[in-house]
């Protein structure tokens, strides 16, 4: 699919289809208003008889309505318009996409004018408007042998047509399309299978996905050099897997050398068993998506890298497999961090936290600004949460509240969740200085997260975002998100929080 921007009159095109929008009052007794003028004359019956009601998400398509120079009418709810904003505007469009596809055209206008009357609201609708298409757009069949014939939809252009055609307009549309197709970048990584997702894999798409963007360096280290640097929890994990580890080291320069970085941190664990404290064979294959905190990461700085932002940052990722062979790690043994602190490792399938504490420790050398980390950590913040927030763990108020700012920008739900010094002798060890899991019951997020504090230097502001809710499978809540694949989650935060330091 392309989308692009057009500063014209609607009425002045001709094309397939055309997509307009419409609200619904405040007041139940009043009826609804298509944000056409001369497209709510004509459809005023079909208003009064409440087909078209406002609704947030209806789409009613009108086919071979033949108005000016359109084909077929598409209108789109938003919903109340008082309470519309980008979120809404954002799923808005991701049902007008699917309505657009369900005509099998090549081309489609969408009126943007009209959904917000605010100045202040254009550009961040325009922004949500570009994000919203291209992530509808998201399929991953590429490993189906039928789509080796092209699909209508990949030829389908969707012209955004506004008078709103200034500078900051198209800044605003430009970025949203980037953060879109890097959230959908991502979103591949994840879906793909462990067998075509390796480490070796994961690190050489990064590395392809960073060639020609400027100021964007990526380094990537094997298993010796891992060695080398004493990543003993990155080691540990890889130890019952064929495939070696990787270490990702993006980093970009938009700032001044002598401004310190902000740092994102992400686990990549390109298939995940349980190790000898093995899985459930139930949804097993579920955990290709073990993966999704590093890919998002990866993400991350491509999006900022792309967007130009005057800011230096830098995403490391650690990547591999948690299988099982005769040299895996056992319940009880001990290994050792980059930091030099030791762990013993009580429970394999708690592996996450190990190949985070050599990467969180790395970034802790490099002084950053603060440092953000994503991974499918636990299981309990999917009982806790379910799949519409992502819960994140700090102890700093001022990132708190940037964090906070950033997902009310970027249209994502977080909630923080509490962290103490309870938490942290939890996960003190017997027989090394930790044990990956707790001694206690229950709060398996906050001892998780209690875990990974212990590898972040002191004074550093750092939070802990934990997506093993929210990183796949959330098309049931975002409808421009997969049904069941990988969704990108908290991208679009971290550009936000990226912004905040600069």
């Amino acid at each position: 699919m392309a989308i692009n921007l057009l500063n014209k009159e609607i009425d002045s095109l001709t094309c397939p289809a055309l997509v307009v929008f419409s609200k619904a009052s405040a007041q139940k007794e009043k009826l609804a208003k298509v944000t056409h003028s001369d497209l709510n004359k004509k459809l005023a019956a079909t208003i009064e008889e409440k087909t078209i009601t406002g609704k947030h998400q209806e789409t009613v398509t009108f086919r071979e309505m033949n108005y000016a120079g359109f084909r077929h009418v598409i209108v789109v709810g938003l919903g109340k318009e008082n309470e519309i904003d980008h979120e809404t505007v954002r799923q808005a469009v991701a049902s007008a996409y699917e309505a657009v596809k369900a005509l099998n055209v090549k081309e489609a206008a969408l009126h943007f004018d009209g959904i917000t009357t605010a100045k202040k609201d254009i550009n961040a609708f325009l922004q949500a408007t570009a994000e919203g298409l291209v992530m509808t757009s998201y399929v991953f069949d590429e490993l189906k042998s039928t789509t080796k014939e092209k699909k209508a939809t990949d030829e389908l252009t969707i012209h955004v047509v506004t008078k709103a055609g200034d500078k900051t307009a198209k800044a605003a549309f430009t970025e949203g399309t980037i953060l879109g197709n890097v959230v959908n970048f991502s979103r591949r990584l994840g879906d793909m299978p462990g067998n075509l997702m390796t480490p070796t894999i994961l690190a050489d798409s990064a590395a392809a996905a960073a060639k020609g963007i400027a100021n964007l360096k990526v380094t990537i280290w094997d298993k010796a050099r891992i060695k080398k640097e004493r990543m003993g929890g990155l080691l540990g994990v890889s130890q019952g897997s064929d495939q070696e580890p990787r270490f990702i080291i993006m980093e970009y320069k938009g700032a001044a050398a002598s401004k310190k970085p902000v740092c994102f941190v992400g686990k990549g664990l390109t298939f995940d068993c349980g190790g000898i404290s093995i899985k459930p064979s139930a949804n097993m294959e579920e955990m290709k998506y073990d993966m999704c905190g590093g890919a998002n990461v990866i993400g991350t700085l491509l999006a900022i890298a792309q967007l130009k932002l005057k800011v230096n940052a830098v995403g490391l990722v650690a990547s591999t497999e948690n299988l099982v062979n005769g040299s895996a790690t056992k319940p009880g043994d001990v290994h050792t961090a980059r930091n030099g602190k030791t762990f013993e490792v009580n429970n394999t399938d708690a592996e996450g936290r190990l190949i985070l504490a050599d990467a969180l420790s790395y970034a802790t050398e490099l002084e950053p600004q603060m440092i953000c980390d994503a991974a499918t950590l636990t299981g309990a913040m999917v009982i806790a949460l379910g799949n519409t927030h992502t819960g994140y763990f700090t102890r700093n108020a001022s990132l708190k509240n940037k964090i906070e700012k950033a997902a009310v920008e970027s249209g994502e739900w977080v909630w923080n969740m509490p962290l103490t010094d309870f938490h942290v002798k939890d996960m003190k060890g017997t027989f090394a200085d930790l044990s990956n899991i707790s001694s206690g019951k229950g709060a398996g997020s906050a001892t998780a997260a209690a875990f990974l504090e212990q590898f972040v230097g002191e004074g550093i502001p750092w939070a802990h975002f934990d997506i093993a809710g929210t990183g796949w499978a959330v098309g049931n809540r975002l409808p421009y998100a997969p049904k069941k694949g990988a969704s990108g989650a908290m991208i679009r935060t971290f550009v936000e929080v990226a912004k905040a330091h600069i």
